[in-house]
């Protein structure tokens, strides 16, 4: 039986209750609370270290690299089924321990991680794993970059070529297990949309080269390190132009059989989740997760439309400013046809983002008191994955430096990429928005791996938009035109809350959502479809953006009523970042005990 959702209510008690002074606990107790300290410690620690194994790619992608040969069948039924036996395993073991005896941060260590073995075991009555890939999120995409020596799994020692080859086997089974799975969701009704199979078929097909040479897995024999041995070079040449031919290509080559010719014709027409078996409860369970708040989606419609209007009319202003005459349909038209808002050229656009890194960082001391140890580099996104990729992403890097965090930006189709909304989706990926946030708590070693190493979207994703917002604040924003990039990416987050929730909610179809997004913002036809699309791939996600920056915008404002003078942005920063990422009204619970230290 899979426990009810813990609501935000419920939480923000707990954290309030988690905020009083530790002083309650007498000498006399002082014993037990060691013991449940410790006691709690060692649960939390050999947790992550169970979940280490069941997750190897996750531990490459923070930096642990004992587990680098494997690839996890994550949607077979015996990891799925020791997935859900170590939650409850360690729900129950959680409950043993008194909370009232551990320490402030304890309990807040204790509620949050409550809460994550609830969410998991809550999620098992959905099955996601019956559709396990679509055109934006899929093993495919991901395994290419990641056996091409751009992803995460290193490729600098002889074993770390051995590891891949064993993730290559891994990888084989993985995907034979998602055919399977895709097989029983055309049986029960739950298959991708028909959309997004035919944009994730040219993906796939991407890679049904001829011969290993031709294949992006061979790069690293092409960059193969100078101080392997002869002797090395050959076995490992040898070995990898057997585990492409023999093992990838053929992989790749039945999931593209199998997608063209039985799953396409299977997929459904429709795009949102009421079509699916319980796929009113999926996506109100998804929203929930994804914002951690007791909103409804028809909450969050009506603020998606009142925000549009908002924004809308701040974007008039910016029209005043640069004396152009016309109405908002007409603006949208105008910043997206001029040729002075774009490049020529896909690697001009790389290097203003170079440009612009170092200037930002610059002007950061001014609000924030806590800056990142791990490095930071901007790199273009591959060309395999650019046609749907975003049009900008961050990958965290690694807690002692040895990986960067890297902003990855999408040069693709350069001239639909305007110049004015440069500025924004750095702020938001990289300084200070992703890279900031990441990279401070994974560093932060005084927290629990899990807390240093979680995420809850709408924290994530929110500090990102408020990161957009800050954009004013840092003097970033030097052209009435970046404002205007700025507000027009908070006018698309606005919309994500109206067309997600149309999708998945309200039954609109893809061109509603298409005309809603094309009347309300300035949008190529390009961006449009893809970001559409997305919302059909991923429900709810699309939520946590706005809904977040809202929330962080509330805490800051009440904060600064109530401290007056005594407000120091960033002090209010340091607080908002220095605990990791946690659920909205556990953030905004914390920042009003963190006030009431001040006063």
């Amino acid at each position: 039986m899979t426990p009810e959702f813990v609501t935000p209510a419920l939480l923000t008690v707990a954290l309030l209750l988690a905020s009083c002074d530790s002083s309650r606990l007498t000498t006399e107790a002082e014993p037990e609370a060691i013991e449940a300290s410790a006691t709690f410690a060692e649960l939390l620690d050999e947790h992550f270290e169970r979940s280490l194994e069941l997750r190897p790619l996750f531990a490459t992608q923070i930096g642990d690299y004992r587990y680098n040969d494997r690839y996890a069948n994550s949607i077979g039924p015996e990891h799925r089924a020791a997935r859900r036996d170590l939650n409850g395993e360690f729900l129950a073991r959680l409950i043993e321990i008194d909370r009232d005896a551990l320490s402030r941060q304890d309990r807040l260590s204790y509620d949050l991680f409550k809460l994550k073995r609830e969410l998991s075991l809550a999620a098992e009555r959905f099955p996601t794993h019956l559709a396990p890939m679509n055109q934006f999120r899929s093993a495919t995409s991901s395994f290419v970059r990641l056996g091409s020596g751009s992803g995460q799994h290193p490729f600098e020692t002889v074993k770390d070529y051995d590891d891949f080859l064993n993730r290559i086997d891994g990888f084989v089974v993985y995907i034979d297990q998602a055919i399977e799975n895709m097989q029983e969701g055309m049986q029960q009704g739950i298959t991708q949309p028909k959309v997004l199979i035919l944009k994730f078929l040219p993906q796939i097909q991407s890679q049904l080269v001829d011969g290993a040479e031709a294949s992006g897995f061979y790069s690293p024999i092409t960059n193969m390190p100078e101080e392997f041995s002869d002797a090395d070079r050959e076995r490992l040449t040898s070995a990898y132009i057997d585990a492409i031919e023999n093992k990838v290509l053929p992989t790749f080559e039945r999931l593209n059989n199998f997608i063209g010719d039985e799953y396409l014709s299977a997929a459904r027409e429709s795009i949102g989740m009421l079509d699916l078996p319980s796929g009113k409860e999926w996506y109100a369970y998804k929203v929930r997760r994804i914002t951690t708040t007791d909103l409804t989606p028809d909450e969050i419609h009506e603020i998606g439309i009142s925000e549009i209007e908002r924004i809308h009319n701040e974007m008039r202003g910016v029209m005043k400013a640069i004396g152009f005459e016309g109405d908002l349909s007409e603006f949208f038209e105008f910043v997206y046809s001029d040729p002075q808002f774009f490049f020529d050229d896909p690697e001009q656009l790389i290097q203003a983002y170079r440009d612009m890194s170092a200037d930002i960082e610059g002007r950061t001391s001014t609000l924030f008191k806590l800056f990142p140890k791990t490095p930071f580099e901007v790199r273009r996104v591959e060309p395999f994955r650019e046609q749907s990729a975003a049009k900008g992403s961050y990958q965290r890097g690694t807690p002692d430096g040895s990986r960067p965090g890297i902003f990855y930006a999408n040069a693709y189709n350069v001239g639909i990429r305007p110049k004015w909304d440069m500025k924004s989706l750095f702020l938001h990926e990289a300084i200070p928005g992703h890279h900031f946030q990441i990279s401070l708590a994974q560093e932060s070693e005084q927290l629990p791996n899990f807390r240093r190493f979680g995420s809850y979207t709408a924290y994530v994703e929110g500090w990102g938009l408020y990161s957009e917002y800050l954009g004013r604040e840092l003097g970033v924003y030097e052209d009435p035109m970046e404002l205007f990039g700025a507000l027009n990416a908070e006018l698309w987050r606005s919309i994500r809350l109206v067309v997600d929730t149309g999708i998945h909610a309200k039954g609109w179809t893809r061109q509603q959502v298409l005309d809603f997004m094309y009347a309300n913002s300035a949008v190529s036809e390009t961006r449009a479809v893809a970001e559409a699309e997305r919302f059909m791939a991923i429900p709810g996600q699309a939520l946590a953006y706005k809904i977040g920056q809202l929330k962080i915008l509330e805490i800051r404002a009440d904060a600064e009523a109530r401290l007056g003078d005594q407000f120091d942005v960033r002090d209010f920063h340091a607080a908002v970042l220095e605990d990791g990422p946690m659920p909205l009204s556990m953030l905004e619970a914390k920042i009003a005990a963190w006030v009431d230290e001040q006063l």
